[in-house]
């Protein structure tokens, strides 16, 4: 009697965690497809490098980029995991649900090294903007071969609506200010509030960005913003990753059993 009990209490959880783990990979495949799931991670990635994404020509270290890099092979992994998750419990496979076992591993540790990099990224961030991010304005700016640099000082000047790395004073000592390029300008034109051809002639207040802390502070404010986003989804994304591993180690485990059962009742 107590050995039936048992068995109906096995069969009992092994349905439970079976259909548990189901609708786990039936919610995350089909958020995946409609860009929540696998898809927010992708997409946390693809706009960390689009927004704003000639920002990164600035940056001495290239963490931030793989950073984002790491969340799209994740966000690709997951849509595919998802739907690789619901054949294994469908058909109920230990050979499948190994390898998608396997995949959760995979995608957690892939996560995990996304939100760590993050989160190390944000505590050196303020430090290396301000020992890089002057000199590769002015000693960079509209020179042979640095075309997208020039591009992302203009954009980030334009986008912030600031002038020179801490004020406008820096461009003083600029090679492209101190050059003919120049045409006696005193700022780039992408200082102005009204940017026009030769408007950074004229450096007064009225016409040209004057914001306390200069584009440091707004380019660090926003990129810390980004890390923080990428590190939560980075996080979020491997702890669920390591929730579907259990479930699927515990069913993998009960099928093992049951596999045992009928072998020694045969």
């Amino acid at each position: 009697m107590s050995s039936m009990y048992k068995d109906e209490q096995d069969d009992w959880i092994t349905v439970c965690l079976k259909y548990l783990l189901f609708i786990f990979n039936f919610l995350f495949w089909s958020l995946s497809l409609s860009q929540m799931g696998g898809g927010v991670v992708m997409g946390v990635g693809i706009w960390t490098l689009v927004d704003k994404g000639d920002y990164l020509s600035l940056l001495a270290s290239s963490t931030f980029a793989v950073s984002a890099y790491i969340l799209i092979l994740a966000g690709g992994l997951v849509m595919v995991t998802g739907f690789l998750g619901c054949c294994a419990v469908i058909r109920e496979q230990r050979s499948c649900l190994s390898t998608y076992f396997s995949c959760l591993l995979l995608i957690f540790l892939i996560e995990l090294v996304a939100g760590i990099l993050a989160y190390v990224y944000y505590q050196t961030l303020s430090e290396e903007l301000k020992q890089h991010l002057s000199k590769t304005m002015t000693d960079n700016y509209a020179q042979p071969g640095k075309e997208s640099i020039t591009q992302s000082v203009d954009r980030l000047q334009q986008d912030f609506k600031c002038c020179g790395s801490n004020n406008s004073y820096d461009w003083k000592n600029s090679v492209y200010i101190k050059s003919p390029k120049a045409e006696t300008r005193l700022v780039p034109d992408s200082c102005c509030k009204t940017m026009t051809l030769q408007c950074g002639k004229r450096d007064h207040p009225s016409n040209i960005y004057k914001v306390e802390g200069g584009c440091i502070t707004k380019l660090e404010q926003f990129l810390a913003d980004h890390l923080l986003i990428i590190g939560a989804v980075g996080i979020g994304v491997a702890c669920l990753q390591l929730g579907g591993a259990v479930l699927t180690a515990c069913f993998m485990y009960l099928l093992y059993k049951e596999e045992e059962e009928d072998l020694s009742d045969a």
